[in-house]
């Protein structure tokens, strides 16, 4: 094999490359930087899309080089597939791909191992410098290299991957591609160890979720696990008439699966998340075809339609069948031996809206909810939810407010359950039974035991 002799340099070039700094461009300086590019760049412009970070580099003061980065490529092919993430992962997470859209070395000075010394400079300090500007690191860096003008030396060299050629085609508007009949070399290089892992893996480290916060949550369930879904609701009692374009099932469905993503759940969250399901996901839903919007065959459930579901749909039939949907996915409930906490809640943004729910202690299992009366509280909510629980053989406990003689006998005589009520030393009248009666059977407690003397209120 033929060696290539290396570029001997001359003094002055080595004091170059030794003494080179980069520096985020300031205030100020953005004119000077646009009118090099326009000058001396081979493409004779500065067009940046999305965020951008500029760099000047500088030996004795004197500016040598600029670097310009930029939002990501929207749609490579090569990269989709070096990656490996799917559709949905890089429509949330391409901002954390930036693009090297333009690489200048000014007149002058052309020294050997300088386009490399930069790049390696660049490299180094990217990440934290978006991280400090737009508040998330970036975990892949991209370009494009005309191979007709370059051959990519410096990117070799600073270890940036070559995916191939480009079709020759850009991007003149949203989803509308024009050809320009110059493809160009596609490079890549991970800005951390293990970025394509990050970029196509199933949660993103905390630290870089902001980027995905604009978007709804995803939806995990599978298209299977959607139209099983869809069938299962569907036999609910639907108030609305004449020609609808959405199921009721598939309204409940969506909702379910926003909730289970933990989604807002308000009816702008509930639209957003429904027009974010993929292709597949909306047709196993049975949404209607889309003939109007080029790119999306189906359309999505709007936020009107997400307001009269939630505002008159009714709950308690719901509540039937989201129950029998837990017994679905989760088998069959056995009551015997459960404990069942029930709580009560003021719900956020709802002007003092209560509502009183019942969990099974043992597996998380929900086992429903009601209202608190207007103008009371969760105790009459708490009652009537227990009155249809099945608690038969279970241990129901709730806080000191439900602490109710009414309560307890809703769990004992009619719902065949035991409980265990807390008493704060405020429910006067109901310490003092308890002393009463624990003074009547405290021959039923061990002499050694530190409750022996008194319970504590």
């Amino acid at each position: 094999m033929k060696r290539v002799a290396r570029p001997v340099l001359t003094g002055e070039q080595q004091l170059l490359l030794e003494g080179v700094t980069l520096r985020l461009l300031v205030p100020g300086e953005q004119e000077r930087f646009d009118r090099c590019m326009v000058e001396q760049h081979y493409l004779k412009s500065i067009h940046l899309v999305g965020e951008r970070l500029c760099y000047v580099a500088e030996y004795q003061g004197e500016w040598i080089a600029l670097i310009a980065w930029s939002a990501a490529a929207f749609r490579l092919k090569h990269r989709e597939a070096w990656v490996g993430w799917s559709p949905k992962q890089k429509q949330r997470r391409l901002p954390l791909v930036v693009n090297q859209s333009r690489f200048l070395i000014l007149a002058g000075f052309h020294v050997p191992n300088l386009a490399s010394r930069l790049q390696r400079l660049a490299l180094a300090r990217l990440s934290a410098d978006w991280q400090t500007t737009y508040g998330h690191a970036v975990l892949l860096a991209e370009t494009f290299v005309d191979s007709q003008e370059f051959l990519g030396t410096c990117y070799k060299a600073s270890n940036w991957e070559l995916l191939g050629q480009t079709q020759g085609y850009r991007r003149a508007r949203q989803d509308f591609y024009v050809a320009h009949d110059r493809p160009k070399q596609l490079w890549v290089r991970e800005l951390c160890p293990g970025a394509r892992t990050i970029l196509r893996g199933r949660n993103l480290p905390e630290a870089l979720r902001p980027v995905e916060r604009h978007h709804p949550p995803e939806c995990p369930q599978s298209p299977a696990e959607l139209r099983q879904m869809h069938q299962h609701f569907a036999g609910l009692p639907d108030w609305r008439t004449g020609d609808l374009d959405f199921t009721l099932s598939s309204l409940i469905a969506v909702t379910l699966c926003a909730m289970l993503a933990k989604a807002c759940l308000g009816q702008r969250d509930l639209a957003a998340f429904a027009a974010d399901l993929t292709r597949e996901q909306k047709a196993a839903l049975g949404f209607p075809r889309n003939h109007r919007q080029r790119g999306r065959p189906y359309r999505a459930p709007s936020e009107t339609t997400f307001f009269r579901f939630l505002s008159q749909f009714d709950s308690l039939a719901l509540e039937r069948a989201l129950l029998q949907w837990q017994d679905v996915v989760l088998g069959k409930r056995d009551p015997h031996g459960d404990r069942v906490a029930v709580d009560g809640k003021e719900l956020l943004n709802s002007q003092g809206v209560e509502i009183a729910s019942a969990y099974s202690v043992k597996d998380g299992r929900w086992l429903g909810s009601e209202l608190a009366p207007e103008h009371s509280n969760e105790i009459p909510a708490t009652q009537t939810l227990l009155r249809r629980t099945d608690i038969e053989g279970s241990l129901v406990t709730t806080d000191a407010l439900n602490t109710q003689t009414l309560t307890a006998s809703i769990i004992v005589q009619e719902r065949g359950g035991d409980y265990l009520f807390p008493v704060k030393g405020n429910q006067k009248g109901v310490c003092e039974n308890v002393r009463q009666l624990y003074q009547g059977l405290k021959h039923a407690f061990s002499p050694s035991s530190r409750h022996a003397d008194a319970p504590a209120m």
